[in-house]
């Protein structure tokens, strides 16, 4: 079953809601377009990639209607299967006209719905959707915090850099670093947490943040591995964006 605060976003989507459909979007959104482009091998240019990432959140909202948590479908088999669906249709439609006849639009079944380990998307593909969630949670920390607090964060922890060069470079103590440090990872802690369960259908996935190092318990161990995990989550995402630029300049 869904835990409250899924349920609670699944009822803004289903409700239409144009702020939690932008949310989807900007988390996910790089995710679908990769898998659009390695699904097209090369089948399909930059505009088309946009347009059909867009067409699978269009796909999305007319499935949420119909979902079951019942039937025990992982958050990331539901993107991954509509987008999938979405970029049938588009192939479907271009050999059609190759043809020069018309194609009726597919039909999305709810197969996607059952939990099958059979079927279960690649890894690298499970990684990037428990990314982004770590993302979704940087970016709403540094929208919550003082402009110098996050710095201090992104400068120590995100950048790699000493504690001595941050309070140099930003003019304040070391222990002053260490404060604003601490405050962000407190925050960071809760926020996680929140988006993790917001996007999870199944226990398995509120699960995946402590499996990849990012657990709720803060001590000076565990604030350092947490810290740890989280740039190691920062430098694939900004791996993954410079992939992205390159091929969209193809």
């Amino acid at each position: 079953m869904l835990n409250d605060i899924s349920t609670g976003f699944v009822g803004r989507l289903r409700a239409r809601d144009p702020e939690a459909w932008f949310e989807l979007w900007e988390t996910f959104g790089p995710i679908l377009r990769a898998q659009l482009r390695k699904w097209g091998r090369g089948r399909i240019g930059v505009e088309t990639v946009q347009d059909l990432s867009q067409e699978t959140l269009t796909a999305l909202s007319q499935a949420i209607d119909s979902h079951d948590p019942s039937r025990g479908a992982r958050f990331s088999t539901w993107l991954l299967a509509i987008a999938r669906y979405t970029l049938g249709d588009e192939i479907d439609r271009r050999m059609a006209q190759k043809r020069g006849s018309g194609v009726k639009p597919g039909h999305l079944d709810d197969s996607w719905q059952g939990a099958d380990p059979g079927n279960r998307p690649e890894e690298s593909y499970e990684l990037a959707v428990f990314d982004a969630k770590v993302d979704a949670s940087l970016r709403a920390v540094e929208r919550e915090c003082e402009f110098i607090e996050f710095a201090v964060y992104r400068m120590r922890i995100l950048e790699g850099k000493t504690g001595k060069d941050v309070a140099g470079d930003l003019g304040m103590s070391q222990p002053t670093v260490s404060r604003r440090l601490a405050a962000v990872r407190t925050r960071l802690r809760v926020v996680l947490a929140d988006t993790v369960a917001r996007y999870s259908f199944t226990k398995e996935e509120e699960e995946e943040a402590l499996r990849n190092g990012l657990g709720s318990n803060p001590n000076k161990t565990e604030d350092a591995l947490f810290d740890e995990a989280v740039a190691e989550v920062y430098h694939r995402l900004e791996e993954r964006r410079e992939i992205e630029a390159a091929e969209g300049q193809l």
